[in-house]
């Protein structure tokens, strides 16, 4: 087993762009769920539609980089209208089965043979990203050191997606600090108590959701930037990824999603190196490489029970403001 090449891979994925618009979609489940209290099991449909709409607007339509970024913050408002409108002034639970419905909805939209002109159906759609590479401002060169050690392009996809995450918890941070934020934490604790204030519950609560949701689209663009845009890549699946992070960092805290997408990443990358090592060490005889991929999420999944059951607020979380009932 070469244990450099193993943790060299896992500290790599501290910085990546994945890991990035891993961090970006979860405060986007955070400013949803942590802050106001919505429940979107549909955040891969948000970063579906993000990515879709960049790539189709600068494939199809030759739209310049800015035109196509404003395209997927649009598509994402309209899509969380969409939501919004028919469940917002019901039940928590009414929103959640809408938004894992219309993410599968989405991916198999855009999988479609119909579409493929545009979408490029299953096999998805690739060489979009000329322009961003284009405005790439390091020149040619190797940077870093050790695992972090990255050509010019790439530096500059993570700085730029990490920008967006910084720039992200920023805004968070001063939004929840507002008259705005409180009230929104408001309707989280007791809808009822507000709207006796004379609040508007249901336009506050589709604000939250537009930011949440305008945060998944940014976090697709991102997560598609190094590499095709493929419907496979957006199914339930991601969506409770996001959760893991976020339950794993904390929900409604400022650092939780971010420290949480780099852990879930980072272990999720070791644990996948560790048995496949083990395995072709014959150390591990009962299972093949091809499991290997399986049982890993199996050890996550492990990972996360013990941390609802003894830390259910997560690593920053403050179990006095927010704790899951387990």
């Amino acid at each position: 087993m070469d244990w450099g090449q193993i943790l060299n891979n896992a500290a790599g994925e501290l910085l990546s762009p994945v890991t990035a618009a891993y961090a970006l979609a979860a405060i986007g489940i955070s400013v949803h769920f942590g802050y106001a209290g919505l429940l979107n099991f549909g955040q891969a449909g948000f970063m579906a539609v993000g990515a879709y709409a960049f790539v189709i607007a600068t494939l199809s339509f030759d739209a310049p980089l800015w035109a196509a970024f404003l395209a997927a913050i649009l598509a994402s408002v309209v899509f969380a209208f969409l939501l919004g409108i028919p469940t917002l002034r019901l039940r928590a639970d009414y929103l959640a089965i809408v938004t894992i419905a219309s993410a599968e909805i989405v991916r198999y939209v855009v999988s479609t043979t119909g579409l493929t002109e545009y979408t490029g159906g299953a096999a998805g759609l690739s060489g979009f990203n000329d322009a961003f590479v284009g405005i790439n401002p390091f020149p040619t060169g190797s940077y870093g050191f050790g695992p972090w050690t990255y050509t010019a392009n790439q530096l500059w996809i993570r700085v730029f997606g990490w920008g967006l995450v910084v720039l992200a918890t920023v805004l968070v941070y001063l939004l929840m600090r507002s008259p705005w934020g409180r009230v929104v934490k408001g309707i989280r604790e007791d809808e009822d108590a507000v709207r006796s204030l004379g609040k508007n519950v249901y336009a506050y609560k589709m604000q939250a959701l537009v930011l949440g949701g305008v945060l998944g689209s940014l976090a697709g663009v991102v997560f598609v930037l190094p590499r095709a845009v493929q419907p496979g890549n957006y199914g339930t699946t991601l969506t409770f990824f996001i959760w893991t992070m976020l339950l794993l960092g904390g929900a409604a805290t400022l650092f939780g999603p971010i420290i949480g997408a780099m852990i879930f990443a980072t272990l999720l990358t070791l644990s996948d190196g560790i048995l496949r090592g083990l395995i072709s060490a014959d150390i591990i005889t009962f299972i093949s490489t091809t499991q290997a991929g399986q049982i890993r999420f199996m050890i996550i999944g492990a990972v996360l029970m013990l941390l609802v059951v003894f830390r259910p607020q997560g690593i920053f979380g403050n179990k006095k403001e927010l704790s899951f009932n387990v």
